[in-house]
């Protein structure tokens, strides 16, 4: 009972901070599944099976508050799928104990990304009315959803941020896109798991707490997408998946003892330097960012 209490607040948690910014809720919830000990392919199919529920309740709250561009979500489905499917076919033929540290790291090195390029990138305060050509959409959604199934988390991490530097949405709209189109991977991602995996390693009561937490958070999550200041959710974002898979990284490479210590030390001292800077940085962009810090 207290793992799958734990399963529900980490199902809360990821699908709060994913509805608010656009990515988190694959990452945390498979990185929480490897410490467990699932296999990496286990993991990401647990979680992409909780995903049909919290994307789809996600997407819809998205768009009744009117945060979701059409045009992306429709440039971003078909090969979004297509690389979900892909991933998840090839996940599922590797060996667990070979794969895992190598996920660990391709997530360690993710939330290195987040945590950079939200404590440390300029947000574009203008937004054009142009949409975004689909010679861009088609290859980001495409890697999106391959190293999203095979990391168990990579969808927004990804498409979140490529579509914030390219400057023609505003962050609400970019937020609210990428978790509209999140449910047709998330599905196409189970599909593939289920025709070269099966249904044997998911387990149900695992997945069950992911979904209540994670369905809970959904419409919260895209309401705070207009409220909450994006740098300092993705450095929280970053550090806590840094964190989470440290513990994997260590495992794999020995590491005990004093050096583990500090080298979680390091990593925490590191990101709370990030954390202040984008707290400033929120605070410095005007009466809104001061607003959303005090929501």
């Amino acid at each position: 009972m207290h793992r799958l209490l734990v399963f529900a607040l980490a199902g809360l948690v990821a699908q709060l901070v994913d509805g608010a910014l656009g990515m988190a809720y694959g990452v945390m919830s498979s990185s929480l599944l490897l410490v467990y000990g699932l296999s990496p392919a286990a993991a990401s199919a647990s979680v992409h099976l909780a995903e049909l529920v919290t994307t789809a309740t996600s997407g819809i709250s998205h768009w009744r508050l009117g945060n979701v561009d059409r045009v992306t979500v429709l440039g971003l489905i078909v090969p979004g799928a297509v690389g979900a499917f892909s991933g998840a076919v090839l996940l599922s033929s590797l060996p667990g104990d070979l794969v895992r540290p190598y996920v660990a790291g391709f997530l360690l090195l993710l939330g290195t990304y987040i945590v950079l390029r939200f404590a440390l990138a300029a947000e574009p305060g203008i937004y054009p009315a142009t949409p975004i050509r689909r010679r861009f959409l088609m290859p980001l959604g495409l890697m999106a959803g391959l190293l999203d199934a095979t990391g168990g988390g990579g969808w927004g991490p990804i498409a979140t941020p490529a579509l914030m530097v390219r400057g023609y949405l505003p962050p609400h709209k970019v937020v609210g896109s990428v978790s509209a189109s999140e449910f047709v991977v998330a599905l196409s991602a189970t599909l593939g798991f289920a025709v070269s995996l099966g249904w044997s390693p998911v387990n149900w009561l695992q997945v069950g707490a992911l979904v209540a937490g994670g369905a809970m958070a959904a419409p919260l999550g895209a309401w705070l997408a207009r409220r909450l200041p994006s740098p300092v959710l993705g450095v929280l974002v970053g550090t806590a998946v840094l964190l989470v898979n440290l513990r994997t990284l260590c495992s794999a490479a020995d590491i005990t003892g004093a050096a583990r210590t500090a080298t979680y030390g390091l990593t925490a001292c590191t990101c709370l330097a990030f954390l202040v800077h984008a707290i400033r940085k929120s605070r410095r962009a005007g009466p809104g960012g001061e607003e959303a810090l005090q929501a």
